[in-house]
C-alpha cells in the first residue's frame, strides 16, 4: 500500500484539528449552559427515588373572608366555561383570603359555587365563593421545599416558562452528550478502556430493565 501524500496527511491533521477544536467549544458551552440545571435534576432524581422514605409533615393553612353583593353581582352565571375571576373580583379574593386567583381558570359550572384550583409545585391550593352570600374558604397545603424540587423535576404545576427551560436544557444535554460522544471517538485510539466502558453504560441499565423490572 502507497504511503499517503504529505499534503494528504497535513490536511487530515487540519481537518481533525478543526473538528477537535469545535467539538471542545461546544462541549464546554452545552456543560456550562447546562450545569446548575444537571445538578438540580441529579439531586431531585435522588430525591424521587426515595420520595417513600423522606418525611415531610404538610402544612395546611385556611382563611375565610366574604365578597360584597356588588361584586358578586359581577360573576358570570354557571355554566361551562372555564374562564378566569373578573379581575376586581379576583382582587377582592386575594385580600379577603391572601391566595390570589388572578388568570386562574375557575369552575363556573356549579349553581351555587366558583371553585378555583390554585396548585403549585410543592403545594395544592383552592378558593371558593358562594355565589348567595358572598362567602370566600380557601385552604392551602405545603408539601415543603423537597417536595417543590421534585415538582420542578416533573414538571408539575410549574407553568409554560419552566416547561420551556425544560425543553431548554434537555436540548443542552442532548449536545454535551452528543459531543461527548464525537470527542470519545476521536481520543478512542489512545484510550482503549473507551468502548467498552461506553458498552457498560448501555449494558447495565438494559440488563437490569429486562431481569429485574417487572
Amino acid at each position: 500500500m502507497r504511503p499517503k501524500p504529505v499534503a494528504d496527511v497535513k490536511k487530515g491533521k487540519k481537518r481533525r484539528a478543526f473538528w477537535l477544536k469545535q467539538l471542545h467549544t461546544w462541549h464546554w458551552v452545552s456543560a456550562a449552559v447546562s450545569l446548575i440545571g444537571m445538578l438540580l435534576f441529579s439531586v431531585t432524581g435522588i430525591t424521587l427515588n426515595h420520595a417513600a422514605s423522606i418525611g415531610a409533615e404538610p402544612v395546611v393553612t385556611q382563611n375565610e373572608g366574604r365578597l360584597p353583593q356588588s361584586l358578586l353581582a359581577r360573576l358570570p352565571a354557571a355554566g361551562g366555561s372555564t374562564a378566569p375571576l373578573p379581575p376586581e373580583v379576583a382582587e377582592a379574593v386575594a385580600q379577603a383570603v391572601h391566595l390570589d386567583p388572578t388568570g386562574r381558570a375557575a369552575d363556573w359550572s356549579g349553581e351555587d359555587e366558583v371553585y378555583v384550583a390554585m396548585p403549585g409545585p410543592g403545594r395544592d391550593a383552592w378558593v371558593s365563593i358562594d355565589r348567595t352570600t358572598g362567602d370566600v374558604q380557601s385552604e392551602s397545603t405545603d408539601r415543603g421545599w423537597i417536595s417543590y424540587l421534585n415538582d420542578l423535576h416533573k414538571g408539575r404545576n410549574t407553568g409554560g416558562a419552566w416547561s420551556w427551560f425544560i425543553d431548554i436544557f434537555a436540548g443542552a444535554c442532548l449536545l454535551f452528550t452528543i459531543t461527548g460522544l464525537f470527542l470519545l471517538q476521536l481520543h478512542a485510539r489512545h484510550r482503549p478502556t473507551t468502548w467498552p466502558l461506553v458498552g457498560l453504560s448501555l449494558l447495565v441499565p438494559l440488563l437490569l430493565a429486562l431481569f429485574f423490572i417487572h
